[in-house]
């Protein structure tokens, strides 16, 4: 049923390793164990605008959030409807909740396709062809190592083998703890820088269920191929410094200018609360000092009104001063002219 993903990512690995082979020997493990690594740089790359549209959807989902509670508090007992509705924001505002998981779905086929052919390649017989993988390349891949493992060798075989291939065992294991480690990092790292707070969102399920996942990865990873292990660490290595990246040139909106008014605003509480507490002391002291010396607060304030007051210039000695000669009353004789009898 997939057998052409299966040809398509068979015979990109053929195209890598040729392309390796003018550089290092054909039959050697870097030669494949390269191709591997070099098939999963390209890919990276081509998936970096879908990634960059993740960010985006992310954000847009992150501003549609209070919207989108309001409606479920208003259609919180007709499902039907609501789901309707939140639809309804989402086109009208651009906004696809699916857009975040492109990325993670575009992964998995060639995943499963390179599962598959480093699979079929360590289980062909001798003079046997693995899709586009000629029978040569298979009997090369068959016999290439990397620190004395092979290509397509797992934990499970080695450790199942008789006697035990320690060398096998042990390479293999490691890239088992390191595919299982950068994995929880990378979908960590992805939760913290991209903080969408509806629970509905299929990115974020899709994120939280990866997260859980994580841990167990190891488990599946025991029986998993080397140059598999080798593409997931790759990937994944990929992703966080391209998280790194990204996140550096599309930082969060408003995250900075929040952090600014939030420490101007602290600072700005910080200095009135200082400058309350100097002017209340000052305040206080004077007070205290007035009750101790038996005057009052209002009888203080009077006191410097009253010296503020300018005094009156006395008048120079020199000028000489008005005379005013009051009349004086006369007898009634004097004032009638008669004589008094």
């Amino acid at each position: 049923m997939l057998d052409w993903l299966y040809e398509i990512v068979s015979q990109l690995i053929v195209w890598m390793h040729t392309g390796l082979s003018t550089v290092v020997p054909k039959d050697s493990g870097w030669a494949w164990g390269g191709s591997i690594i070099l098939l999963t740089v390209l890919l990276r790359l081509v998936l970096v605008p879908l990634f960059v549209k993740q960010i985006h959807a992310s954000r847009k989902m992150q501003e549609l959030n209070p919207k989108v509670q309001a409606l479920r508090k208003k259609y919180k007992n007709d499902k039907q409807r609501l789901n309707q509705e939140v639809m309804k924001l989402y086109q009208e505002n651009g906004a696809n909740p699916l857009s975040g998981c492109l990325p993670l779905l575009v992964q998995m086929p060639v995943f499963i396709g390179l599962f598959q052919t480093l699979k079929q390649i360590s289980d062909a017989k001798p003079g046997e062809s693995v899709f586009a993988v000629s029978a040569d390349l298979v009997a090369s891949a068959q016999h290439a190592n990397i620190f004395g493992a092979h290509i397509p060798d797992t934990f499970l075989n080695a450790w199942g083998t008789d006697p035990k291939s320690w060398t096998a065992i042990i390479v293999t294991g490691i890239a088992v703890v390191i595919s299982s480690c950068t994995t929880f990092f990378t979908v960590r790292a992805s939760m913290k820088r991209q903080p969408v707070t509806d629970e509905a969102n299929p990115m974020m399920q899709a994120q939280k269920m990866m997260v859980f996942l994580a841990p167990l990865f190891g488990l599946f990873g025991l029986g998993f191929p080397l140059g598999v292990l080798m593409y997931w660490v790759t990937s994944n290595s990929w992703t966080l410094a391209q998280q790194h990246y990204i996140y550096k040139k599309y930082p969060p909106p408003s995250t900075d200018g929040d952090t600014t008014t939030t420490g101007a605003a602290k600072s700005g509480t910080k200095a009135g609360a200082k400058a309350g507490t100097k002017a209340g002391s000052k305040t206080a002291g004077s007070r205290a000092a007035a009750a101790k010396n038996g005057q009052s607060p209002s009888g203080t304030k009077a006191k410097a009104r009253l010296k503020k007051e300018p005094e009156a210039e006395p008048e120079p000695e020199d000028k000489p001063k008005v005379v005013r000669n009051q009349p004086t009353r006369k007898p009634r004789s004097k004032r009638s002219g008669t004589q008094k009898r």
